[in-house]
């Protein structure tokens, strides 16, 4: 198997593992030119983005450690592109989730992170 099919098939594998768990999935991998979002859905009143992260050894460090404030920053991007795309006000209760999977080993860490970069952006156009 090359990194992309590795990739989806532990992706596969954490929506199952959240689905069992309550979690609503209604999207998988959205991407903009901002970057991608693994999984998207509810749980608990909130409009959850999930980033799923897979080490099959802790050589480069583990899964969880690997969703640094880099990519943090990059998710929130996305998960504020997706509510603009899909009209998802600000009512409506967002958090951000990790599950990583280290070797066979599934861990979920629900609200794993706060938004970064302030609020969302206002979308304005101007007429001339």
């Amino acid at each position: 198997m090359n990194k992309r099919e590795i990739g989806s098939d532990k992706e596969a594998l954490a929506a199952e593992y959240l689905k069992r768990h309550g979690v609503r999935i209604v999207e998988k991998n959205y991407r903009t030119d901002r970057g991608e979002i693994d999984l998207v859905g509810y749980h608990d009143g909130y409009l959850v983005f999930v980033e799923v992260k897979y080490r099959s050894g802790t050589a480069a460090g583990t899964a969880a450690e690997a969703v640094d404030r880099r990519k943090q920053l990059r998710i929130c991007r996305v998960a504020e592109h997706y509510r603009y795309a899909h009209g998802i006000g600000e009512n409506v209760g967002v958090r951000y989730d990790v599950v990583a999977i280290q070797g066979e080993r599934i861990e979920w860490f629900p609200n794993a992170f706060s938004h970064i970069g302030g609020q969302r952006r206002k979308y304005v156009s101007y007429r001339a």
